[in-house]
């Protein structure tokens, strides 16, 4: 069935590149409509050992993405030859996905991060536009978050501050944003190492007293 229309979304998806590794981060809230309506959805899946997916946008399309991957991962096992597909490669594979349904009039809702080894991390959008950068952010990230994210990015900054960083923009995020959420989920794919997807968790230190200064 076509999606016209998203219904149930998720928000803005964050990530930075460090000396060590990367770090993927977004809320955990899947929203009806304005509705703050399933608040315990995991945003970030792990189809394939070197690579995480964050995604934003339609949660339906985002599980179709991520069935599309897991069977892309399931054939490339099944053929025994040793061949794994590297995070560049799925990146490309997915931004040829996302524009070939757009050209059918059938398009994902989806704006997706891509974080892998070899500190890799790009971007794909719902009409197939991939990038690759040391920060990324979408949804309302982008004009909320991202300026944070690049001001805070230094070339030796590692994963451990790479983690607080990202940490503060969703705070931000959550202060400013309607649909964001205090809990949140953490990736870190270091280059060395198991990667580790964190379960969701509240964010600390919130100060609503700065909503005075405001207007």
């Amino acid at each position: 069935m076509h999606t016209t229309e998203p219904i149930v979304t998720g928000a803005s998806v964050l990530g930075i590149q460090c000396v060590d590794g990367v770090v993927l981060g977004c809320d955990t809230l899947a929203s009806y409509g304005s509705l703050a309506r399933f608040q315990r959805v995991r945003r970030i899946v792990q189809p394939g050992a070197d690579w995480v997916l964050g995604g934003g946008g339609e949660y339906s399309d985002l599980q179709e993405v991520a069935r599309l991957l897991e069977t892309m991962v399931t054939r490339e096992y099944c053929q025994e030859d040793g061949v794994v597909r590297a995070p560049r490669a799925v990146h490309r594979y997915l931004a040829r996905v996302m524009y070939q349904r757009r050209s059918r009039l059938d398009p994902l809702f989806n704006s997706l991060v891509l974080a892998g080894r070899g500190r890799f991390l790009g971007v794909v959008d719902m009409y197939g536009t991939a990038f690759e950068s040391h920060v990324v952010a979408t949804g309302f990230g982008s004009l909320l978050a991202l300026p944070l994210l690049r001001k805070a990015w230094r070339p030796d900054m590692r994963m451990e501050e790479g983690a607080a960083c990202v940490e503060h923009c969703l705070r931000v995020l959550f202060y400013r944003d309607c649909r964001a959420l205090s809990s949140v989920q953490l990736a870190r794919v270091p280059a060395e190492g198991a990667i580790e997807v964190s379960e969701p968790y509240e964010l600390g230190e919130l100060q609503w007293h700065v909503a005075q200064t405001v207007a």
